[in-house]
């Protein structure tokens, strides 16, 4: 099948308008069916969607080896599928986060394991997960832009970072996109990592569409976190915040049933409407989730629609931050 392509940035891959991010397969949001995760990527491949996201650290590999599996039980031409790769993330064998690194040659060293957990020659895309404190960008995303040279890696993405480690990144080789949390209730975005973007040249893939399910209208106060969800212990999902948070949901579900469609479809749309140049990420981990996602390729939102979804959910009405203080504070984006 075909659904709608979009370019990332002036000169990147052309890819479909939504991509699949992998990363609830391997257990950040609890434990997940690995035969029914396999299932989903082939459902998604299966609709049209060419462009999955994953990162070395998800699950430790065996995200990588997940959708290596599912690709090659699929029997689809390598070529028909676009990986896009985050590293850098360290961890240690408990699942702590332990700091970051993007010196030249871990750059290189974390593709030669990914290159070999997912059986390719090549990456589509390869990004560091953040921004390390320790390591200038030019070094990192110099190192990358040798293995592009060298054949390994087609394009040169970044991850949640700012506005002048954006120009600086530029400056040293072509950045096909940023891969950034934005939704309704996510925004900093728009104020000046977006306007230089569209300056640049450079796409976005956009994570969190559905701020990890908790816009998704399915998502309930009572709702308890399986052992290893992180979302248990990020701020907008505890307390009052929650409360605050999902009766953003509520108003933005009588916007979604007047338009006769879904929570999800229609925050999802709202993403899709911001610009052809921005291309979202959806989490979904079953081909039922996949599904409801796809939908909103469907829904088309106009002037009326959009002030709707403004009026139920305004910008900055959302109570908490993005992650925990300590994972804030390695946002460059948030700086």
């Amino acid at each position: 099948m075909q659904i709608e392509q979009r370019t990332l940035g002036a000169s990147g891959p052309v890819v479909s308008a939504l991509g699949l991010g992998a990363m609830g397969m391997s257990g950040m949001y609890g434990p997940a069916d690995e035969a029914e995760s396999i299932a989903t990527v082939h459902a998604a491949l299966d609709a049209g969607i060419t462009l999955i996201d994953t990162g070395d650290f998800y699950g430790m590999g065996h995200n990588e080896l997940l959708i290596r599996d599912a690709l090659r039980s699929s029997g689809r031409d390598r070529g028909e599928v676009l990986l896009s790769v985050k590293f850098g993330a360290q961890r240690d064998p408990a699942g702590n986060w332990i700091g970051y690194d993007a010196r030249p040659a871990a750059v290189k060293t974390a593709l030669a394991y990914t290159l070999t957990r997912l059986g390719t020659d090549h990456i589509d895309i390869y990004r560091p997960a953040r921004l390390d404190p320790n390591v200038p960008i030019e070094e990192t995303v110099g190192a990358i832009q040798e293995l592009v040279e060298a054949g390994y890696v087609r394009s040169i993405g970044l991850s949640e970072v700012g506005a002048d480690t954006i120009r600086r990144a530029a400056a040293v080789a072509p950045i096909a996109d940023l891969q950034i949390e934005y939704s309704l209730i996510s925004r900093s975005v728009e104020r000046e990592i977006l306007p230089v973007l569209r300056e640049l040249g450079i796409g976005m893939t956009a994570y969190g569409v559905l701020s990890r399910g908790l816009i998704s209208g399915h998502w309930s106060p009572d709702r308890s976190g399986a052992a290893g969800d992180f979302r248990s212990a990020q701020p907008r999902f505890s307390g009052e915040n929650l409360d605050a948070n999902l009766k953003l949901v509520e108003a933005l579900r009588s916007v979604a049933e007047a338009k006769g469609v879904t929570v999800a479809q229609i925050a999802i749309a709202w993403v899709l409407a911001q610009g052809s140049d921005i291309v979202p990420l959806v989490g979904a981990r079953t081909r039922t989730r996949l599904a409801e996602s796809l939908g909103a390729l469907d829904v088309q939102l106009d002037a009326e629609d959009l002030a709707a979804i403004e009026e139920a959910v305004p910008e900055g009405a959302a109570a908490g931050d993005r992650y925990v203080a300590a994972q804030m504070a390695h946002l460059d984006s948030e700086k």
